[in-house]
Protein backbone atom coordinates (compact mmCIF):
# COMPACT_ATOMS: atom_id res chain seq x y z
CA UNK A 1 0.00 0.00 0.00
CA UNK A 2 1.76 3.32 -1.20
CA UNK A 3 1.54 6.16 1.17
CA UNK A 4 -0.38 8.33 -0.83
CA UNK A 5 -3.42 5.73 -0.22
CA UNK A 6 -2.55 5.19 3.17
CA UNK A 7 -2.80 8.71 3.91
CA UNK A 8 -6.20 9.13 2.24
CA UNK A 9 -7.32 6.37 3.92
CA UNK A 10 -6.82 7.91 6.65
CA UNK A 11 -7.83 11.55 6.22
CA UNK A 12 -11.19 9.75 4.67
CA UNK A 13 -11.43 7.65 8.02
CA UNK A 14 -10.95 11.27 10.16
CA UNK A 15 -13.54 12.23 8.17
CA UNK A 16 -15.66 9.31 8.99
CA UNK A 17 -15.37 9.43 12.51
CA UNK A 18 -15.94 13.23 12.62
CA UNK A 19 -19.36 12.96 10.60
CA UNK A 20 -20.67 9.77 12.86
CA UNK A 21 -20.00 12.07 16.18
CA UNK A 22 -22.06 15.19 14.25
CA UNK A 23 -24.75 13.10 13.37
CA UNK A 24 -25.10 10.85 16.86
CA UNK A 25 -25.09 14.36 18.48
CA UNK A 26 -27.81 15.78 15.94
CA UNK A 27 -29.81 13.33 16.62
CA UNK A 28 -29.87 13.43 19.70
CA UNK A 29 -30.23 17.67 19.91
CA UNK A 30 -32.91 16.79 17.53
CA UNK A 31 -34.74 14.40 19.92
CA UNK A 32 -34.71 16.43 22.85
CA UNK A 33 -35.50 19.28 21.11
CA UNK A 34 -39.02 17.53 19.33
CA UNK A 35 -39.91 15.77 22.71
CA UNK A 36 -38.44 12.41 22.77
CA UNK A 37 -37.75 12.75 26.49
CA UNK A 38 -40.00 14.78 28.44
CA UNK A 39 -38.33 15.36 31.98
CA UNK A 40 -41.36 16.70 34.80
CA UNK A 41 -44.93 15.70 35.21
CA UNK A 42 -46.58 12.85 36.75
CA UNK A 43 -43.98 10.76 36.01
CA UNK A 44 -41.35 12.74 35.71
CA UNK A 45 -39.59 11.75 32.57
CA UNK A 46 -42.00 10.64 29.66
CA UNK A 47 -40.91 9.06 26.09
CA UNK A 48 -42.25 9.67 22.64
CA UNK A 49 -42.24 6.95 20.65
CA UNK A 50 -41.90 8.11 17.22
CA UNK A 51 -39.78 10.85 17.71
CA UNK A 52 -37.43 8.09 19.86
CA UNK A 53 -37.38 5.89 17.23
CA UNK A 54 -35.91 7.96 14.86
CA UNK A 55 -33.61 9.58 17.66
CA UNK A 56 -32.47 6.05 18.22
CA UNK A 57 -32.29 5.12 14.16
CA UNK A 58 -30.19 8.17 13.95
CA UNK A 59 -27.81 7.34 16.44
CA UNK A 60 -27.34 3.77 14.87
CA UNK A 61 -26.51 5.37 11.70
CA UNK A 62 -23.78 7.68 13.10
CA UNK A 63 -22.27 4.92 15.01
CA UNK A 64 -22.25 2.76 11.88
CA UNK A 65 -20.32 5.42 9.82
CA UNK A 66 -17.95 5.67 12.93
CA UNK A 67 -17.59 2.22 12.84
CA UNK A 68 -16.81 2.27 9.04
CA UNK A 69 -14.36 5.27 9.94
CA UNK A 70 -12.68 2.88 12.48
CA UNK A 71 -12.30 0.16 10.21
CA UNK A 72 -10.42 2.54 7.64
CA UNK A 73 -8.47 3.93 10.08
CA UNK A 74 -7.01 0.92 11.31
CA UNK A 75 -6.75 -0.05 8.30
CA UNK A 76 -4.36 2.88 7.29
CA UNK A 77 -2.23 1.73 10.02
CA UNK A 78 -2.20 -1.62 9.26
CA UNK A 79 -0.75 -0.17 5.69
CA UNK A 80 2.01 2.20 7.22
CA UNK A 81 2.93 -0.88 9.32
CA UNK A 82 3.54 -2.65 6.42
CA UNK A 83 5.19 0.38 4.60
CA UNK A 84 7.97 1.24 7.56
CA UNK A 85 8.72 -2.33 7.93
CA UNK A 86 10.49 -2.42 4.39
CA UNK A 87 12.76 0.17 5.85
CA UNK A 88 16.51 -0.53 7.45
CA UNK A 89 15.96 1.96 10.10
CA UNK A 90 13.13 0.39 12.27
CA UNK A 91 12.49 3.68 14.33
CA UNK A 92 9.17 4.42 11.71
CA UNK A 93 8.23 0.73 12.17
CA UNK A 94 8.17 0.96 15.71
CA UNK A 95 6.85 3.88 16.91
CA UNK A 96 3.61 3.75 15.52
CA UNK A 97 3.45 0.14 16.37
CA UNK A 98 3.88 0.49 19.90
CA UNK A 99 1.74 4.02 20.30
CA UNK A 100 -1.13 2.04 17.98
CA UNK A 101 -0.66 -0.75 20.92
CA UNK A 102 -1.06 1.85 23.84
CA UNK A 103 -4.44 3.48 22.03
CA UNK A 104 -2.27 6.80 20.53
CA UNK A 105 -1.90 5.29 17.19
CA UNK A 106 -3.52 8.30 15.44
CA UNK A 107 -0.36 10.44 17.14
CA UNK A 108 2.41 8.12 15.12
CA UNK A 109 -0.13 8.30 12.11
CA UNK A 110 -0.74 12.29 11.81
CA UNK A 111 3.31 11.98 12.26
CA UNK A 112 3.72 9.70 9.10
CA UNK A 113 1.27 11.54 6.92
CA UNK A 114 2.93 14.44 7.33
CA UNK A 115 6.71 13.61 7.82
CA UNK A 116 7.06 9.85 6.89
CA UNK A 117 9.35 8.40 4.85
CA UNK A 118 7.63 7.60 0.90
CA UNK A 119 9.80 5.15 -0.59
CA UNK A 120 11.34 2.15 1.36
CA UNK A 121 15.18 2.52 1.04
CA UNK A 122 15.51 -0.72 -0.62
CA UNK A 123 13.01 -0.27 -3.36
CA UNK A 124 14.49 3.12 -4.03
CA UNK A 125 18.10 1.64 -4.24
CA UNK A 126 16.80 -0.91 -6.75
CA UNK A 127 15.07 1.63 -8.77
CA UNK A 128 18.42 3.56 -8.87
CA UNK A 129 20.34 0.90 -10.21
CA UNK A 130 17.56 -0.75 -12.52
CA UNK A 131 17.77 3.07 -14.13
CA UNK A 132 21.14 3.57 -13.61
Amino acid sequence: MSKTTVTGLFVAAIAAIFAGIVIGLAATVAGLANGAVVFGGAQLVSLNGDVLAWTIAMRVVGSLVIAAGTVAAITAWVGALLNTYRLEDKTWFAVPLVLGFVSVGWVAMIAYVLAGPDTPAREATTATVAAG
